[in-house]
């Protein structure tokens, strides 16, 4: 069978990126002659295939990786439920009337969302739209959306106007959500762009509590987000 253009230059990018285990955005252009966009939809559709993950700038090599595979939201949703459903109690009751809480996206946070949604005076700022759809009519519940691209995978907006709207904000209590936590690696992320939108969220925010079912511990994903020791504390649903 032909291959198309497309599957030409998608098949010559990989390679490209397989040579040196990665490759920046310039050096596919040049590699293919093709723009920017052209380059940034071919890695999106690498990246859905699960052979690279993008980068800010570029892309890694990553097929047969199951150190850094990311499952979908809805793939993720109901895996330790109710394990994730006292997580979002516990953490539901730090919030106090007038404060700002921060809800990276996640399966954890999402049930976090829905546990406050009969808190009154409080704002609420995310970068996931599931999260901001799951709060419209929580009538005493302020939210605030980062704006940027959204990934499909995790509903979280990423880029430039994400950044430069968080940087602007004030945040009281941050939830985050992780993919992994080790004391050695800390607590990751399977992007690179999702980790550096939430190390923007913890760089404005007064307290960061990390929130993880026990399924994430000792498990690593590839970007680190934050230090072990560096949250002001972590929420999980381990017997004590």
């Amino acid at each position: 069978m032909l291959q198309s253009k497309g599957d030409l230059r998608r098949t010559k990018l990989l390679e490209r990126i397989k040579e040196s285990g990665k490759a920046s955005i310039g050096d596919l252009m040049e590699a293919t002659d093709s723009s920017i966009a052209t380059v940034r939809r071919d890695l999106e559709w690498l990246e859905k295939s699960q052979k690279i993950i993008r980068t800010i700038g570029g892309a890694i090599y990553d097929e047969g990786s199951g150190r850094n595979a990311e499952l979908a939201f809805a793939e993720k949703r109901d895996v330790s439920r109710e394990g994730k459903e006292r997580i979002a109690a516990a953490a539901a009751s730090l919030v106090e009337e007038g404060d700002i809480i921060c809800l990276t996206g996640g399966t954890t946070t999402y049930m976090i969302a829905r546990a406050l949604k009969n808190h009154q005076n409080i704002t609420v700022v995310t970068n996931a739209i599931n999260i901001a759809n799951e709060l419209f009519d929580a009538e005493g519940v302020q939210v605030v959306v980062s704006g940027g691209v959204m990934r499909h995978k995790s509903y979280e907006l990423i880029g430039p106007l994400a950044e430069s709207v968080i940087e602007k904000l004030n945040i009281t209590t941050m939830f985050l959500g992780v993919d992994g936590v080790s004391q050695e690696h800390g607590f990751t992320t399977h992007n690179e762009l999702e980790a550096r939108i939430a190390q923007l969220f913890i760089a404005r925010s007064s307290k960061v509590y990390a929130v993880f079912d026990q399924a994430k511990l000792q498990k690593t994903a590839l970007f680190t987000i934050i230090p072990y020791d560096k949250v002001t504390g972590v929420i999980t649903d381990l017997d004590d």
